[in-house]
C-alpha cells in the first residue's frame, strides 16, 4: 500500500483552494481538512468518504471500494475518485468537499 511524494504534492496542488494535508499511514496516505479525514490513498490510488449521499455518482463512474485487506472481505466507506475528476481540480475539490460533510463513523459499544 505505498504512495509515493510526488503524488502527494500532486493532490495537494489539485486541491489547494481547500488546504489540504496528509499524514502517512500503514504505507499509505490519510487526507486531511482541518483535522478531518476524508480521503485515503493507497498504491497511488485516491479514494474519498462516501455514504448514500454520493456513492452513486462513485458506482455510476465505475469506481471500486477500497478494500484495505486483499486477503479479506472487509471495505471501508470510501471509493476510488474516478481519474477525470483526480485530473480537473475543480471538481476534485468538490467531490472532496462533499466527501467532508459526511460525518465520521463512531461505533460505540452497548453497556
Amino acid at each position: 500500500m505505498a504512495v509515493s511524494d510526488e503524488f502527494l504534492e500532486y493532490l495537494k496542488d489539485q486541491l489547494s483552494e481547500l488546504q489540504v494535508t496528509h499524514r502517512k499511514m500503514f504505507g499509505g496516505a490519510g487526507l486531511y481538512r482541518g483535522g478531518k479525514i476524508f480521503g485515503l490513498v493507497a498504491d497511488d490510488t485516491v479514494y474519498l468518504k462516501v455514504d448514500d449521499s454520493n456513492r452513486i455518482d462513485y458506482e455510476n463512474e465505475g469506481s471500486s471500494r477500497f478494500k484495505p485487506f486483499p486477503d479479506k472481505e472487509m471495505y471501508m466507506q470510501y471509493y476510488e475518485i474516478p481519474p477525470r475528476v483526480l485530473e480537473d481540480s475543480a471538481e476534485f475539490s468538490s467531490w472532496a468537499l462533499i466527501s467532508l460533510k459526511i460525518p465520521s463513523s463512531t461505533k460505540r459499544k452497548k453497556k
